[in-house]
């Protein structure tokens, strides 16, 4: 089974097409070091409806009103794959620049992130 990065994290709504040219590199870096897909969401939905006992992905990143949440993931043949990969796109100038610059367009310590291994695929 397949292997995937996952991650969750509030933006500033008025700072969406900074967060999303920053992702369209490094969507570019993650595929070219042999991610298999890379997807980034935007929430539209969050709202949990009725009396359901969860949380909603805004509480769950604490948004703040003016926040977006993005629900991001990368998806890798496998651990070893992904941990593969990511030790090249660690290296890659193009991100590091990003990451470094001290720059970002959200908060990097809201941000949730994991791996995950895929027990189910339809």
């Amino acid at each position: 089974m397949q292997y995937v990065d996952g991650y969750v994290l509030a933006v500033p709504t008025a700072k969406l097409d900074e967060y999303f040219a920053m992702a369209e590199t490094a969507s570019a870096v993650w595929l070219e070091h042999g991610a298999l897909e890379y997807r980034e969401a935007v929430g539209e939905d969050l709202e949990v409806k009725g009396d359901m006992p969860f949380l909603s992905f805004s509480k769950m990143a604490n948004a703040k009103p003016d926040e977006t949440v993005v629900f991001a993931w990368i998806v890798y043949k496998s651990r070893a794959h992904r941990d593969e990969v990511n030790a090249k796109v660690m290296a890659d100038e193009r991100l590091k620049d990003m990451c470094e610059s001290g720059d970002m367009p959200f908060d990097i310590e809201r941000m949730a992130y994991g791996g995950f291994e895929i027990k189910v695929a339809a």
